[in-house]
């Protein structure tokens, strides 16, 4: 599922009565189609007049980028939550998810069933989910080993970050040949984009399907062009 405002604002009454006996105030709720997080509790600081910090104006923003089951968005926003009862009454923590926050965590997991944890691994359904759908195009370098072996790398649609990277590349031991592309297939997204020499081994028959469309590049010397 895919959580709504109203769903958030229903579960947040909900688990704050279950697990905060009802002492957490209701905060804005914020949905976000982020990559970077699945939940975040966001606030601000400042400084008091006895010299502490204080944390004011949360928030709490949930994730609707990827399509979870619905005890995994509960957990997601009693983790939260967790964060926003630790900040709303100043309890002292190593780090965001320190000894303090584990501790909750782990009552709340042992004594109610629930699976709340410190970082998500994601199903391989779902980190497809969360790559960038949107056509960008780029530059893609394919590197052919000796032996059959296929790399991609991504790179910047510049022409001389791109003769850069093939100047440098076409000195690296056991590599074949280099073909280059210009395409905007979405998946090409999910690949670092720089002329680092991180050349990622792939799938060639994976990576052959994704430029059925694109248009070959030719490099020579000190020139790009379309054949």
């Amino acid at each position: 599922m895919k959580a709504t405002v109203p769903y958030v604002q229903k579960k947040f009454k909900e688990f704050n009565e279950q697990f905060f006996s009802g002492i957490l105030p209701e905060i804005p709720i914020e949905l976000s189609d982020a990559k970077g997080f699945l939940g975040v509790c966001k606030y601000r600081t400042r400084e008091t007049n006895d010299g502490e910090v204080e944390l004011y104006d949360f928030r709490l923003s949930i994730n609707t980028r990827i399509d979870l089951p619905e005890p995994e968005v509960e957990d997601i926003i009693i983790h939260e939550m967790i964060h926003y009862f630790i900040g709303l009454n100043r309890l002292e923590d190593s780090s965001s998810h320190g000894p303090m926050f584990q501790h909750l965590m782990k009552s709340i997991n042992e004594k109610y069933g629930r699976h709340i944890s410190i970082t998500h691994k994601g199903t391989e359904d779902e980190k497809e989910q969360a790559y960038d759908k949107r056509h960008r195009w780029h530059a893609v370098a394919v590197v052919t080993y000796f032996g059959g072996r296929t790399g991609v790398k991504v790179l910047p649609r510049i022409r001389t970050r791109i003769l850069e990277f093939n100047k440098e590349a076409i000195k690296l031991d056991g590599i074949d040949h280099i073909t280059y592309y210009l395409t905007n297939d979405p998946f090409f997204n999910r690949f670092p984009n720089s002329t680092s020499l991180n050349i990622q081994d792939t799938n060639d028959t994976e990576i052959s399907s994704h430029l059925v469309d694109a248009i070959m590049l030719t490099v020579i010397q000190d020139n790009v062009y379309i054949p």
